[in-house]
């Protein structure tokens, strides 16, 4: 059971009403992580305006749901793994390339490069090796080394959200890899 339990729109402070009706009239529901944060404006406002800010980037949307994917593998989220591998499938990426994501791996070398930078960034909270900084950057601009940090903190605060408000999930279940997990 969810330490906080999620709000209903009509429930949610004036102040994050709209931004859960737009989530609404985005995504065809407010998922569970987001409207327990709608009790929030501080919570709700912070993801909504990283969450802009990475779809501003230049990787794209497949590219980041592969990095998510993974990250919620290498820190145990079963909430953010189920909800970015329906949205992974919904932007068009194959449940081969899923299931590799969910182990730590890609079919392309360009996103195997980040999913192992972002491993290492979570495995050391940030403490990375220049080695992982050097491979990632024989694959990625520096522009895109930043995007990817960007990425995978945004993924982890919202692995962390999870984690603690032990958040019901409420998207199609996927069975967390165990053996990627830092």
């Amino acid at each position: 059971m969810a330490r906080v339990e999620p709000i209903t729109i009509d429930q949610a402070p004036q102040s994050t009403k709209g931004t859960l009706e737009a989530l609404h009239a985005k995504l065809g529901m407010v998922p569970n992580l987001l409207a327990t944060m709608g009790k929030s404006p501080a919570a709700l406002n912070s993801y909504v305006q990283q969450k802009s800010a990475i779809e501003s980037g230049s990787l794209g949307p497949k590219f980041g749901e592969s990095l998510a994917i993974a990250i919620a593998n290498f820190s145990k989220c079963g909430y953010c793994l189920a909800a970015h591998n329906a949205i992974g499938k919904m932007v068009g990426l194959s449940e081969e390339e899923r299931e590799l994501n969910r182990n730590g791996k890609s079919g392309d070398p360009k996103t195997q490069a980040a999913i192992d930078f972002a491993r290492a960034i979570v495995e050391h909270r940030g403490h990375i090796a220049s080695e992982d900084f050097d491979a990632a950057r024989e694959h990625m601009s520096e522009s895109e080394v930043l995007e990817v940090i960007t990425i995978t903190t945004f993924n982890l605060f919202t692995n962390y959200m999870n984690h603690i408000l032990e958040t019901s999930i409420d998207f199609p279940e996927v069975e967390l890899s165990e053996s990627v997990a830092v």
